[in-house]
């Protein structure tokens, strides 16, 4: 999937209280990622835009969603998949419309932090074991998931139907993302929310767990059982997540207005 999906297709009268929702995925996914949840949201009225995160180095990723972020008007709730996390922790800027953040399975840094460092703090991921490189031109290379690997990865708790599809239209993303220091984030002066799958083999849960108490989360839910891509296998609980942060958002506004 090219491009971002910008929909809006909810109802006028009631996106026009709400907060815009932009959803940024992670390594190995693309936009497609976010359809659960993109459906429960825009069925509530909020308007939803789903960034394609280039996936090619922190700072230039986290300038295009910066530059997405600035394309709209009013509040805005940020919500990062992943190395997504990264992404949105420094795309904020000098935008104030960016009242919340929301972390789903997703790296939190603080200032000096890549997400390769981060996935080290805590015994648990397997992901260096299941990665194939590919080399590229510019002396980089570029990272996807083992396919015959990627289910019980990435996404167990996912049918291996699906798995499937998705493992042969991952993305990948470069080595030099995962290894790019993050600047200082925005979680040290937006409010929070966290939720990750007790059984995440990308992101050990104690990181998950880390993150959030450094963060000061609003709000820290775990997904018994739950994979990496929670967001998949849990939409309802990612969207009510989100919704309850974009509540929010929505009270901070009234209340300033």
């Amino acid at each position: 999937m090219t491009g971002s999906i910008l929909a809006q297709e909810g109802t006028e009268m009631n996106a026009q209280n709400k907060p815009t929702i932009v959803l940024v995925h992670g390594a190995f996914a693309d936009s497609s990622s976010w359809e659960g949840v993109t459906r429960m949201l825009l069925a509530e009225g909020y308007p939803v835009v789903a960034a394609a995160n280039p996936l090619r180095g922190l700072q230039n990723d986290a300038d295009y969603v910066a530059n997405v972020i600035n394309s709209i008007e009013g509040p805005v709730v940020l919500v990062g998949h992943s190395y997504g996390g990264m992404v949105i922790s420094n795309a904020v800027q000098d935008n104030s419309n960016v009242q919340a953040l929301v972390y789903i399975d997703a790296f939190a840094p603080e200032a000096g932090e890549s997400a390769f460092a981060l996935s080290t703090l805590y015994p648990g991921s397997t992901l260096g074991t299941a990665l194939a490189p590919v080399a590229l031109p510019d002396g980089t290379t570029d990272l996807y998931i083992q396919p015959e690997k990627f289910h019980a990865q990435f996404a167990a708790d996912v049918p291996e139907t699906e798995t499937q599809w998705m493992a042969a239209t991952q993305r990948p993303v470069t080595d030099f993302a995962l290894n790019e220091a993050s600047g200082d984030p925005a979680w040290k002066t937006i409010p929070s929310w966290f939720i990750y799958g007790d059984a995440d083999l990308n992101i050990p849960p104690a990181l998950m767990a880390y993150m959030a108490e450094r963060a000061d989360a609003w709000e820290t839910v775990v997904i018994e059982g739950g994979s990496h891509v929670v967001m998949i296998s849990h939409p309802d609980e990612v969207t009510h997540l989100i919704k309850r942060a974009a509540n929010e958002v929505e009270i901070h506004f009234e209340a300033a207005g």
